[in-house]
C-alpha cells in the first residue's frame, strides 16, 4: 500500500474496540484493584489489544492525589526509556532511506565524539553499537556517586539543565568507556548518542525527524519531547515509603550504584535538549498504536524486514544484565530468547521495555498481543510486582 500523506497513513492504521470481551479481562482486573487498594501505584492506564483490537483499557488511581484527581482516559505519561524505542525506529527509518548505515562510524557525524578506552585507545563507535547498548558507555545512575559521569557532570536527560545535547556528548566522550565497543553489553546513554546522530544527518532537531517519520505518520499526537505548561501531565511518584511520595523538582532516588535525579519540570520545558533515551511524554493508546504498527510489520513507516531486525536478537550471546536472564536486544528493545530462563509464559520472540517514571511495554507477536502499562510511580510501576502480576495475568490458565 503506498501512501501519500501522514494523514492517509494514520487512517490506515486505527485500533478497533474488541465487540466481545477479552477472556483475561478478569485477571488484569484483579491486578489493578490489588495494586491500587495497596496503595503501591497512585495512578495507571493499562491498554491492551490482541489481532489488532483492542481488548482491555482501563484507568485507575490518581492522576495527581493531592487534588484529588482521577487519572483521565487519555492520561499524558512520561516515558522515560520506552522513548528509545521511537527513536530507534527513526534511525531505521533514515536507513530505509539510504540516509545512514548501521555500520557508519558514530565519528563520520559526530566528529567530536571519540570516547577511549582507560588503557588510552580510541575504538571505532558505529550506530549498531549505539542502538544494540554494546558501546561501551553507561548512565550516571548506574556508577558510583564518584564516578566520571558525575565529576564530567553529564545528564542522564532526566534533570532540567541548560546544556545542550552537544555539550551534554562532549562531556560524556571524556569519559572512559567501560570496555571495548561490541564486547559486552550495558545499559547507557547509546540512544542520546543516536539522537545527536539522527540530528547529524537529517540536518533537523530531533523532536521534529521524530515527528515527521513516525509520530506523525501515525497519527501519535501525544508524543512529543516537551509540551505546553497548560498540559495535564500525570503527577510523579517515588515509592521510597508507602504510600508513594510526590516528587520535587529535582527529585533523587538510590538506584544500583547511584540515584536516578528526576526534574519532571522538563516535561514542559522546551529549550531541554531532546533525550533520545528518556525525552519523550505520550499517552498509553498512542505508544499501543505505535507498538502494533510494529508488531503488523511497520505500516509504512517501515519495512517489515527492518522490524524484523529491530526486534530480533542483534548481539549474539552477552548477557543482558539489567533485563535478566532469557534475553537479548535487539535494535532497540529487549528480545526473549528462552522464556523458560525468564520465567515467563511470554513467547519466544517477544520484545519489550520499560522506562523509570513508572512505564513498561510488551509485544508477543505470536499470541498477536500488544500491552502497555503507564503508570505514574517510580520505580514500582516498572520494575516491581505490578508489571509482573499484569505479565503474568495475561497468560494465567
Amino acid at each position: 500500500m503506498k501512501f501519500t500523506s501522514s494523514q492517509a497513513l494514520a487512517r490506515a492504521f486505527a485500533l478497533q474496540t474488541a465487540a466481545t470481551p477479552w477472556d483475561r479481562a478478569t485477571a488484569f482486573d484483579a491486578v489493578i484493584d490489588q495494586t491500587i487498594s495497596s496503595q503501591q501505584i497512585v495512578g495507571l492506564t493499562v491498554i491492551a489489544a490482541k489481532s489488532g483490537r483492542i481488548v482491555y483499557e482501563r484507568s485507575a488511581g490518581f492522576g495527581d492525589r493531592e487534588a484529588g484527581r482521577a487519572v483521565e482516559p487519555n492520561e499524558v505519561y512520561r516515558l522515560a526509556s520506552m522513548t528509545k524505542a521511537v527513536v530507534c525506529i527513526t534511525a531505521l527509518a533514515l536507513i530505509q532511506k539510504g540516509k545512514m548505515s548501521l555500520d557508519d562510524p558514530v565519528s563520520r557525524w559526530l566528529p567530536y565524539f571519540r570516547p577511549g578506552t582507560r588503557d588510552g585507545k580510541q575504538p571505532v563507535i558505529t550506530v549498531h553499537h549505539l542502538m544494540t547498548h554494546t558501546a561501551g558507555l553507561t548512565y550516571g545512575f548506574l556508577e558510583a556517586e564518584d564516578g566520571p559521569y558525575h565529576k564530567l557532570g553529564v545528564s542522564d536527560g532526566l534533570d532540567n539543565g541548560h546544556l545542550t545535547l552537544e555539550e551534554n556528548l562532549r562531556r560524556l566522550a571524556s569519559a572512559p568507556l567501560l570496555y571495548e565497543p561490541g564486547t559486552s553489553w550495558g545499559y547507557s546513554l547509546a540512544i542520546d548518542v543516536l539522537g545527536a546522530v539522527i540530528e547529524a544527518v537529517a540536518q533537523a532537531r530531533l523532536q521534529d525527524v521524530v515527528k515527521t517519520l513516525v509520530t506523525d505518520p501515525l497519527g501519535l499526537e501525544s508524543m512529543a519531547f516537551s509540551v505546553p505548561t497548560s498540559t495535564v501531565v500525570a503527577t510523579p511518584y517515588a515509592d521510597t515509603q508507602k504510600p508513594p511520595v510526590r516528587m520535587t523538582d529535582a527529585f533523587s532516588l538510590k538506584f544500583d550504584q547511584g540515584s536516578i535525579v528526576y526534574s519532571p519540570s522538563r516535561a514542559f520545558n522546551a529549550n531541554a535538549f531532546p533525550s533520545g533515551g528518556v525525552g519523550m511524554v505520550g499517552t498509553a493508546r498512542d505508544y499501543l498504536t505505535f507498538l502494533d504498527a510494529l508488531r503488523t510489520g511497520g505500516n509504512g513507516i517501515l519495512e517489515p524486514a527492518i522490524v524484523s531486525a529491530f526486534a530480533s536478537n542483534a548481539i549474539g550471546n552477552l548477557s543482558v544484565s539489567i533485563a535478566g536472564p532469557g534475553y537479548g536486544w535487539g535494535l532497540g528493545v529487549a528480545v526473549l530468547k528462552d522464556p523458560n530462563a525468564a520465567g515467563l509464559r511470554s513467547r519466544q520472540g517477544s520484545w519489550n521495555w520499560s522506562g523509570v517514571y513508572g512505564t513498561s511495554f510488551w509485544v508477543d507477536p505470536s499470541a498477536e498481543l500488544s500491552v502497555v502499562a503507564l503508570t505514574n510511580t517510580a520505580i514500582g510501576g516498572m520494575a516491581g510486582t505490578f508489571p509482573t502480576s499484569l505479565r503474568r495475568a495475561a497468560y494465567a490458565d
